[in-house]
């Protein structure tokens, strides 16, 4: 039995089909599901979301239209403004290094998890003669 504000529920949203595409695409590589991406992305995406303040004069989307453009990626502004000033606002204070590691949280041990399932799948290899990762053709 699902404790307390464990209960799932669908959303549904209507998006251009190259997006769609993209994305499934982008899933794939992560290996996961469409619905989990999304889901990962939408929260990853939620800190410092504002919507926009007016849509452009030149949005092919009326407002009868049932499925309304996309916005942005970053339809607010700035997201790593307000990820500063969010981290900021308890008041301590933070050197570069310690700002920097608040805001990149654990991107150093994801990345280097992607890049040994990248390599194990023989997708991308180190090329200690050039220095770096490249993809595997």
């Amino acid at each position: 039995m699902a404790a307390d504000g464990d209960e799932r529920t669908s959303v549904r949203t209507y998006v251009p089909m190259y997006q769609k595409e993209r994305w499934q695409s982008h899933a794939d590589e992560l290996d996961m599901s469409q619905s989990e991406f999304v889901r990962t992305m939408v929260q990853a995406g939620r800190s410092g979301f504002e919507p926009p303040e007016a849509e452009p004069a030149d949005d092919s989307a009326s407002a009868e239209s049932p499925r309304p453009r996309s916005p942005d990626a970053d339809p607010g502004g700035n997201g790593l403004e307000d990820r500063v000033v969010e981290v900021l606002d308890g008041g301590d204070h933070y050197d570069w290094e310690a700002l920097l590691a608040a805001l990149t949280d654990d991107i150093e041990q994801r990345l280097d998890e992607v890049l040994q399932e990248l390599q194990s799948d023989g997708r991308v290899r180190y090329s200690g003669r050039h220095g770096g990762y490249v993809l595997d053709e």
